[in-house]
């Protein structure tokens, strides 16, 4: 059996060679279609990280706020459970987390990551004659860079300045240019209950996403509780995560602990991520297309050579050669057209890639001068599959042609 086998990739082997212009274009072929296939996922994916990337760690992971899943239970819906009871106002309840720093405590006792305490109030902004709606972040600067990448993207300042100035503040750049705000000026903040501070802009940040650039200041906890009008508040925990893709079960351990509302990330952005999903789909549906139609050169190759080797086909079957054994010769052809091309292909596309990588150019909504691409082994692996699988089968039917050939025909109606 090993004998036949051994036959069989022989012929195969010495078709291959004869017909080596035609075996060329298809392995061209394969190849171009495996090499583009693996840029356009590389590109794709890579950008689709990078986004991602800015977008989740220029916030926490995780945000444990003081709101609750459920509402609260009125106390005559605990107390009468048959009764149905209408006017009751909603209860009153402490803005705050209680005890934030004793669920900090337990957090950190079995928590993959970090954990650092904010506070969260919306505030006007004045300067100049100009006012600007913002969410006021408190935050603790030794905490800070622990949960987020605040201190990497501070511009023109530190975020140890925060403790040079009384009421200092750092505005995202965006927000400082919408009231035209510099370094070294003064600013009024007035909060949602009309109290009003003078703060003084000691940095700028940029987080390069424009929501948070152009709508986030920055102060002391101790500063943004003044504004706030409420010593020792803390209405928000900033968590994160070693793994950013463990979040979500992080979050769901973190609620069910403390009975506060854990936001992940994915739950935050949930409606982009399922568009990624699409897109992906998409990205991989054109991929597989351009591998199947990369295959119909190997189908003609394959096809091409069976016509032309029909009275060979014909000498074998005579010979004792059973219709599986000329069967499995196309079908190891069109396998090592597979494998050639994709192994081309894995090269032009790890070149492709390299190539595409090394475009710079200049976006203003970018920090990075070059695309951003993803080396990843399932491009190849899944890029190769495709096209082995595709080489394959478009070889099989030329070969189960040839295989139902009738030696008697061939050999009569050649004499």
């Amino acid at each position: 059996m090993s004998g036949m086998i051994g036959l069989a990739f022989s012929i195969a082997n010495t078709h291959i060679r004869s017909r080596l212009r035609q075996t060329l274009v298809g392995v061209t072929g394969v190849a171009i279609g495996v090499g583009f296939s693996v840029m356009m996922a590389a590109l794709m994916e890579g950008s689709q990280d990078d986004f991602i990337t800015q977008l989740v760690d220029s916030l926490p992971h995780i945000s444990v706020t003081d709101e609750r899943r459920e509402p609260p239970r009125q106390p005559a819906d605990v107390a009468f459970d048959a009764a149905e009871i209408h006017g009751l106002t909603t209860l009153k309840l402490r803005p705050g987390i209680k005890n934030p720093f004793a669920i900090m405590a337990a957090l950190e006792g079995w928590l993959p990551g970090a954990v650092a305490p904010s506070v969260q109030s919306k505030s006007v902004i004045r300067f100049a004659g100009r006012d600007t709606a913002a969410n006021v972040t408190g935050i603790d600067p030794r905490r800070e860079p622990n949960v987020s990448k605040l201190a990497a993207q501070i511009r023109f300042g530190t975020l140890d300045s925060l403790y040079k100035s009384s009421n200092a503040i750092i505005l995202g750049d965006g927000l400082a240019k919408k009231v035209g705000a510099r370094i070294g000026n003064s600013v009024v903040l007035t909060s949602g209950s009309g109290r009003t501070m003078s703060a003084t802009v000691v940095a700028l940040s940029h987080a390069g996403v424009t929501q948070i650039d152009d709508g986030v200041a920055y102060v002391l906890i101790k500063t943004a509780q003044i504004l706030a009008g409420q010593t020792g508040l803390v209405n928000e925990l900033r968590v994160k995560t070693r793994d950013v893709l463990q979040a979500r079960e992080v979050a769901s351990r973190i609620e069910a602990e403390t009975g506060y509302k854990a936001t992940s990330w994915q739950e935050a952005h949930e409606d982009l991520l399922s568009a990624f999903q699409i897109r992906n789909f998409i990205m991989y549906t054109v991929v597989s297309a351009i591998l199947m139609v990369a295959s119909f050169g190997t189908y003609n190759i394959i096809s091409t050579i069976t016509h032309e080797k029909t009275r060979d086909i014909a000498i074998l079957k005579s010979l004792g050669f059973p219709s599986a054994v000329v069967r499995r010769i196309f079908v190891m052809e069109s396998m090592m057209i597979g494998v050639m091309g994709l192994l081309l292909g894995w090269m032009i596309g790890l070149a492709m890639t390299w190539g595409m990588q090394q475009i710079e150019f200049k976006s203003p909504f970018m920090d990075s001068n070059h695309l951003p691409v993803l080396y990843s082994w399932r491009h190849y692996a899944i890029a190769g599959l495709v096209a082995f699988s595709a080489s394959v089968i478009a070889g099989y039917f030329p070969a189960r042609k040839a295989a139902a050939v009738q030696p008697v025909e061939i050999i009569r109606g050649a004499s």
